[in-house]
């Protein structure tokens, strides 16, 4: 089965049919606003976005304690374990909903736009304190790259909800890992938001419950448990996206940059290209548009990524444990480390599109140097871990560790 068919949202099923009729007009309406979106938006984020976002941050602080906790110190949440729990009991039962067994799809980041052959460039004459784990000197790593949708879905492109990710897999990485589960790799992610969905685990695993009614959008405006800044900060930047080359995207979440030191990062287009998205406003563009996008693009020559990395420079402001607090650049800038360069290069077989089904990404496939820090990023180890096992066996697609010499026909 091909794992980028596309499929129609399914209907809300919160037990309540005004709730149900509250959600799925709403959908309709942002894909509706979708057609004429790209008409307003830049101007709206080039002179609204970054104001708006300092003022919902603000609020957001507003009522947080400072903990007067170290640079990169953790503070596990109570009941941390028992969230995690709830968690993967929601997106276990969405996905044995959603799919059927043989062609099970990822829970999260479920459509892949494409995966591609890249090399992570680390930079020379890097300042000291950035001269950590894979950053420690100049060196060209191969790199599996997945450019991929929102999930829990696969739609149609102009119907999510204007959110990608990306899934770095560095080959051939030293040392030991965090996760025996690979040997030689360590994975990096992003997604095109700066801030994450949700603050903590605990926050989570309330939104996926709504998740698993199709009705996601009760997590934000609840009146009894509302959740309306962190909407906010993510609908400021989700967007009718151009290109899955055309976008930063954001760790939202800490690392190790060695010992006793934080960071985020992000990775960065270098062009301010944006490519046309066809047939806006008056008919729908193709539903695979954004792969087209990547071809396009490859047909012509190589892509290159800037990433970058952000240290934590104040504990309270630039918090480990929420994850929705947008780290200030003007307490510590993002410096550039390395390119990702993505090579001139046909990508969009059967038979490589099939093979992104086969591997999988999970912050713990690292070295010590950056383990993930927070409480969001101790979920992954577990929750990533049990639902990649999940829908290798529903698949019957044995998990596999690349080694970048793979061939396809």
């Amino acid at each position: 089965m091909d794992s980028n068919a596309s499929r129609p949202v399914p209907p809300a099923d919160t037990g309540y049919p005004i709730l149900d009729w509250i959600s799925d007009t709403a959908l309709k309406l942002l894909q509706l606003e979708h057609r004429i979106e790209p008409f307003w938006r830049p101007i709206f984020d080039a002179t609204l976005r970054d104001p708006i976002a300092r003022l919902v941050t603000a609020l957001i602080n507003l009522p947080r304690r400072n903990e007067g906790l170290k640079i990169a110190e953790e503070k596990p949440l109570p009941d941390e374990e028992a969230y995690i729990d709830s968690i993967i009991c929601s997106f276990r039962d969405q996905m044995h909903r959603l799919w059927k067994a043989g062609s099970f799809e990822r829970g999260g980041n479920t459509k892949t736009h494409g995966i591609v052959r890249a090399e992570f460039i680390v930079h020379d004459n890097l300042p000291a304190e950035y001269r950590h784990g894979i950053f420690a000197e100049p060196k060209t790593y191969r790199a599996w790259v997945r450019f991929s949708g929102p999930g829990p879905y696969i739609t149609p492109d102009v119907d999510d909800v204007g959110f990608m990710s990306i899934s770095i897999k560095l080959l051939g990485v030293p040392g030991d890992k965090l996760m025996d589960e690979e040997q030689h790799t360590q994975d990096l992610f992003g997604v095109s938001t700066p801030t994450f969905v949700t603050p903590n685990t605990r926050e989570n695993a309330n939104l996926q419950q709504w998740s698993y009614k199709n009705a996601q959008i009760f997590h934000f405006i609840n009146p009894f448990n509302s959740h309306l800044l962190d909407g906010i900060m993510q609908f400021l930047w989700i967007t009718v996206q151009s290109s899955p080359f055309e976008a930063p995207y954001f760790s939202c979440v800490p690392y190790l940059l060695g010992e006793g030191q934080a960071m985020q990062y992000s990775v960065w287009p270098k062009t301010k290209r944006k490519s046309r998205i066809p047939c806006l406003p008056f008919n729908r563009p193709p539903d695979d548009y954004l792969r087209q996008a990547m071809v396009n693009a490859l047909d012509e020559g190589d892509v290159e990524l800037d990433f970058r990395i952000q240290l934590q420079t104040d504990s309270h402001l630039m918090p480990l444990e929420n994850a929705a607090v947008l780290w200030p650049e003007k307490l510590s800038p993002r410096v550039s480390v390395a390119t990702l360069r993505i090579p001139k290069q046909k990508f969009d077989s059967a038979a490589q599109l099939a093979f992104a089904r086969k591997l999988s990404y999970n912050p713990w496939h690292c070295i010590k140097e950056h383990r993930p820090l927070g409480n969001q990023s101790r979920a992954r180890r577990r929750m990533y871990l049990e639902l990649s096992t999940l829908r290798h066996r529903m698949s019957n697609v044995p998990h596999y560790e690349p080694t970048g010499d793979e061939v396809f026909d």
